[in-house]
């Protein structure tokens, strides 16, 4: 055997036990009970016991199309609508947002508009007041950021103030539930609704997330994937009776105002804040419940805006991981857990070493002359086996999600023909990118001013049909009990 083929058998053992480890654990995700909200309950559930909302809406130099199909989707609500409210939240100084809001408020009486001064203004002393006395925002008393009030202009500030200003002046008399999309959310009717049944069992729900234009271009067609791998399969499976950390996924999420406030609400120095506060929500033993009927969102259309965006996620994650979780309280076990829940996006810089030494295995087999060990081929069989049975549960997953957005067997078909395991391949050795981009901006600090994902209204017509949808089925059948469509 020469040094060479010696060198790359080496590398061939470590790629295939290192795979073998990414099975392990995705069998332990796979063996993690759901907790879901069951919508059967809605029947027993009366009007009076319904739960108010805020739901929060940040955007930043959106398309007022974009904003506008949004609002075609909440206005479809099924809810009493002396029970929420739908705060759009721009900052001050993004006048051309603020002026489309202020067109959009006549088009969608429901919407109220709330600019976000800078935070040198004195309306942000409600923030620091409650920081300064709260232990759990422990990025205010720690660190090298402590007591910082030049917070960085992103969506997390947004978030932040409108928080701490609707708490101190609340429209309602008591709690309330905290809600918060994205500028291109289409919730489901139903949304409300789930989280009032939900909320009587668990502490925080999720609603997660399908691309609407996932056929548009094959970019879109490989990000949309990410979506039904992580959202429609593995992110359930975090509610495991309260015994796994959680993320939440930065949309479509309920949790009450009070835990919010007093758990210090929302850390705003993270890339992104959605793994860090749905892992303080863990650590205080608040339980996550999964709403099964998504929001329909669109997703990049083109390579260089996905990877911008997967980079800013990739650095919120190594973020988040880091500091927080010590500061946060988790044992060694328990941040070993949390680390889990990345490593298998982490594991696709396997695929660099991974693909290519796999092909130089098969053709050396192929050829008769493989210096492999019999046991190191069967483990490699075995891995292939594992990969097969999971891209197949995945694929039949797959095939019934989108459905709600593809109703054409063809087209979903199609789907599928994009996302077949050789296009796979070529998209998991693209993620490299932002893993290597996340990482670098995670080492340098980086990230902190809102890099926006540009969104074009890529649903608009999508959005409509489900809705038209929704109100031919209104018109077909009987209210469920409690359920009190919007006035529209």
């Amino acid at each position: 055997m020469s040094m060479i083929e010696l060198i790359l058998m080496v590398l061939f053992i470590i790629a295939q036990l290192a795979y073998l480890c990414v099975m392990l654990i995705e069998l332990y995700f796979i063996t993690r009970p759901v907790n879901r909200v069951d919508m059967e309950e809605l029947q027993d559930l009366a009007q009076d016991d319904y739960p108010d909302i805020i739901l929060f809406y940040p955007v930043l130099r959106e398309l007022e199309s974009t904003m506008r199909t949004t609002f075609v989707s909440l206005e479809n609500l099924h809810y009493p609508v002396e029970k929420f409210r739908i705060i759009a939240i721009p900052n001050d100084n993004d006048l051309p947002t603020v002026e489309s809001l202020e067109r959009l408020v006549r088009e969608f009486p429901f919407l109220s508009v709330m600019p976000v001064p800078p935070t040198s203004d004195p309306r942000w002393n409600v923030v620091w007041d409650d920081w300064q006395a709260n232990e759990k925002a422990y990025w205010f008393h720690k660190g090298p950021r402590a007591g910082v009030r030049d917070l960085p202009p992103k969506k997390t500030r947004q978030l932040i103030y409108a928080f701490y200003t609707t708490y101190a002046n609340s429209p309602f008399k008591g709690d309330f539930l905290v809600d918060y999309i994205d500028a291109d959310s289409a919730p489901p009717a139903n949304h409300f609704l789930a989280a009032a049944v939900g909320i009587r069992h668990f502490d925080v729900l999720q609603a997660t997330n399908i691309a609407g234009n996932l056929l548009d271009t094959m970019p879109a067609s490989w990000f949309a994937f990410d979506h039904l791998c992580w959202d429609a399969n593995k992110y359930g499976h975090l509610t495991a009776n309260g015994h796994h950390p959680y993320w939440v996924l930065g949309k479509g999420l309920f949790f009450k105002a009070s835990d919010l406030k007093a758990l210090g609400g929302f850390h705003p120095w993270m890339t992104i804040e959605d793994p860090e506060v749905g892992m303080r929500f863990w650590a205080n033993g608040k339980k996550l419940g999964l709403i099964d009927a998504p929001l329909v969102e669109e997703v990049p259309e083109t390579l260089s805006n996905g990877i911008t965006q997967r980079k800013r996620w990739v650095a919120g994650f190594f973020q988040s991981l880091d500091t927080p979780l010590k500061e946060m309280g988790f044992s060694r076990f328990d941040r070993f857990k949390a680390w889990l829940n990345f490593l298998p996006c982490m594991s696709f810089w396997l695929n660099s070493l991974g693909i290519p030494i796999g092909i130089w295995a098969l053709v050396q087999w192929a050829r008769g002359t493989s210096p492999l060990p019999h046991w190191t081929v069967y483990l490699s069989a075995f891995n292939v086996l594992c990969f097969g049975l999971l891209l197949l549960g995945q694929y039949v997953i797959t095939w019934r999600r989108t459905a709600l957005v593809l109703p054409s067997r063809f087209k979903r078909l199609w789907y599928l023909i994009r996302v077949n395991p050789v296009s796979l391949m070529i998209f998991w050795l693209v993620w490299m990118i932002p893993l290597w981009k996340g990482w670098r901006m995670y080492r340098k600090d980086a990230g902190l001013v809102w890099e926006r994902t540009i969104k074009i209204n890529a649903n608009n017509d999508i959005v409509r049909e489900i809705v038209a949808s929704e109100h031919a089925e209104d018109a077909a059948s009987t209210t469920p009990t409690g359920a009190v469509p919007q006035a529209r």
